[in-house]
C-alpha cells in the first residue's frame, strides 16, 4: 500500500489535535470543505475510519488515536529538522535584519515581554523595531512586517487578525475608594473619561451599559501610551483591551472596576506584502507571532 500524502497527514494531525474541522481549516489557511475532502481521501486510502463525530467535535477512533501519535511525532521531527538545517544555513552568514513596525503601546505592553524569546530561538536574525500605529503610517520602504491597528482590506498585502479586542474600563485603584468609588457603570459619570479617539469607543461602551451620557472631554490624546499613564496617575478612566492593560493589571497599577466589555471597531493585525511570506525570515516571524497571539496565555 502506498503511503498517504504528507499534506493529508498534516491535515489529519491538525483536526486530531484541535478536534474541529473549522479550527483546523483556520490553522491551515484553507476552507473547511478542503479539510473534509482531505480527511475523506485519507480514510478511503487507508480503508479505516479515523474519526467519529460527537456533536461539533471530531473524536478519534482507536485506530485514529494510534495514527495520531505517530503522525504528531513525525511532524515534530520534520519541523525540528527544518529548523536545524535553516539555522545551519544562516549560521555561516552574517545575521539577516528583520525590520518590524509596531504601535509603541503594543510594543511596550505585549511584544517587549516576548520578542527576546524569539531572538533567543532565532539567533541568525537581528531585528530593527520601528513605530507606527496605522497602515497609512507605515513606511514600507523600511519595513518587512508590521503590526497595525485598523481594519482591512489592504490590497497587495497579506494580513492576519491577531486577536479580537474586547474593550473595558480600567483605572487606578484609588478610584475604587471615596464618595465616587466606581462600583457600577453610572459611577463613571463622576470621573474624567480618557480618550484617544473622538469619543466613539466610549459612546459604544456607555450605550451597551445603558448609561445616559454626553461624551465630551477636556483633553484628547493621539498616543494611547499617554492615555494609560493618565489612568495610572488617577486622572480618569481609560477604555482599553486586555492585551494592552494586562501587564498594568497584573502588577497592580490598574484595575478593571467593571466587567462589561464591547468589541473594538479597529483591531490589531499582522501584515506584510503578499510576496513577503516567500522570505523564510519573514515567514518564520509571522508564524511565531500568530502562534504567540493564538495561545490562551498569549494576552
Amino acid at each position: 500500500m502506498s503511503l498517504p500524502s504528507l499534506h493529508s497527514l498534516r491535515t489529519f494531525e491538525s483536526v486530531a489535535r484541535l478536534g474541529n474541522i473549522a479550527a483546523a481549516a483556520a490553522e491551515l489557511h484553507v476552507t473547511p470543505g478542503a479539510v473534509s475532502q482531505q480527511l475523506r481521501a485519507l480514510q478511503l486510502s487507508l480503508g479505516l475510519d479515523l474519526f467519529e463525530k460527537q456533536g461539533r467535535r471530531q473524536v478519534l477512533t482507536e485506530r485514529g488515536t494510534a495514527l495520531q501519535k505517530s503522525v504528531a511525532i513525525a511532524m515534530r521531527q520534520i519541523s525540528g529538522s527544518i529548523r536545524d538545517i535553516s539555522a545551519n544555513a544562516y549560521s555561516a552568514a552574517t545575521k539577516a535584519t528583520l525590520r518590524v513596525s509596531v504601535p509603541s503601546v503594543f510594543a511596550t505592553t505585549w511584544l517587549a515581554t516576548r520578542i527576546f524569546r524569539f531572538l533567543d530561538e532565532n539567533q541568525d536574525i537581528r531585528m530593527q523595531m520601528l513605530t507606527a500605529v496605522r497602515f497609512e503610517e507605515v513606511d514600507w520602504r523600511k519595513v518587512d512586517v508590521a503590526i497595525v491597528y485598523g481594519n482591512p482590506p489592504w490590497p497587495g498585502f497579506w494580513w492576519r487578525l491577531l486577536q479580537s479586542l474586547p474593550m473595558t474600563p480600567v483605572c487606578s485603584p484609588q478610584l475604587l475608594r471615596g464618595p465616587h468609588a466606581i462600583r457600577e457603570p453610572r459611577d463613571l459619570l463622576h470621573h474624567r473619561l480618557l480618550h484617544e479617539d473622538d469619543g466613539s469607543q466610549w459612546r459604544r461602551w456607555l450605550n451597551e451599559a445603558r448609561v445616559p451620557h454626553f461624551v465630551e472631554s477636556d483633553i484628547y490624546f493621539d498616543n494611547f501610551a499617554m492615555v494609560l499613564q493618565a489612568a495610572r496617575d488617577g486622572h480618569g478612566v481609560a477604555l482599553t483591551s486586555g492585551i494592552i492593560s494586562f501587564r498594568d493589571r497584573d502588577e497592580g497599577r490598574l484595575v478593571q472596576p467593571l466587567t462589561l466589555n464591547v468589541p473594538s471597531a479597529p483591531q490589531y493585525h499582522c501584515i506584510c506584502r503578499e510576496e513577503g511570506l516567500e522570505n523564510p525570515l519573514i515567514g518564520r516571524f509571522v508564524d511565531w507571532l500568530v502562534n504567540q497571539a493564538s495561545r490562551p496565555s498569549g494576552w
